[in-house]
């Protein structure tokens, strides 16, 4: 199969060379460009040299584990991760989802359900198709502004804040539904595509770490405000333009 220059390219960050193999093997048939890593030393060293579209990493790596990669990548970039993990226990699957990812999955698992959640995030972020610079679409509210091209923040005193990919997708479905109550399954529905589990707290996860880099205060917040069972409303005048 011929790869066209302008596919997605997925990073694939996993210790075990023999998942890496056959991720990579499988994910390239379907006309992506693969890039592997065995660890976080080299998924920088990729990062640093290629653009990636979407990285699929390992909870358990040596030297800096998964939770910490990712951690340190949302700090300054808002690629799309989807987190593999060993561990089944929900607290495991919320730090990831704490950390910045966008989706994640337990071993052992089927390669197409792997292939159905990348193709998944990659529509909902938009890497399936790169962004064409000079493009960018604005989201002005209350002291904020929001670039659609590079998901990053930025306030009146010039603070830039930098999204996770969940991050981005909820604050955006706020956007587009100012002073509206939203609640968790309209939510979950708009920014992953899925009807919602009773134990899935994504949501509210995400309503937090927003609030946070907001500096809405969590306790009496003013911007995303919390409506006892209705949901979610972001209380501000939203105007879209470059």
């Amino acid at each position: 199969m011929t790869t066209p220059a302008t596919s997605p390219r997925i990073l694939i960050v996993d210790d075990d060379e023999d998942i890496r193999n056959l991720l990579a093997d499988y994910l390239g048939e379907q006309g992506w460009l693969i890039s592997t890593a065995q660890d976080g030393t080299a998924m920088q060293q990729v990062l640093d040299s290629t653009p990636i579209d979407l990285i699929v990493l390992d909870l358990t790596l040596p030297g800096s584990d998964g939770l910490t990669l990712c951690r340190d990548l949302r700090a300054r970039s808002a690629i799309p991760v989807i987190m593999l993990t060993a561990r089944s226990a929900p607290l495991d699957r919320i730090l990831g989802l704490e950390m910045g990812a966008d989706d994640y999955l337990c071993k052992p698992f089927e390669p197409r359900e792997l292939l159905v959640r990348i193709r998944n995030v990659l529509r909902r972020s938009g890497s399936a198709a790169r962004v064409v610079p000079g493009t960018s679409t604005l989201w002005h509210f209350a002291d904020w502004t929001l670039d659609e091209n590079t998901r990053q923040l930025q306030n009146s005193a010039g603070l830039v804040v930098m999204l996770s990919g969940g991050e981005y997708r909820l604050l955006q479905a706020l956007l587009e539904r100012p002073n509206r109550a939203l609640n968790r399954d309209q939510l979950l529905t708009l920014t992953q595509g899925r009807e919602t589990d009773p134990l899935d707290r994504s949501i509210d996860l995400h309503i937090s770490r927003l609030r946070q880099k907001l500096g809405d205060d969590a306790r009496a917040p003013r911007l995303i405000k919390t409506l006892r069972n209705e949901g979610y409303l972001l209380a501000a005048t939203v105007k879209r333009g470059q």
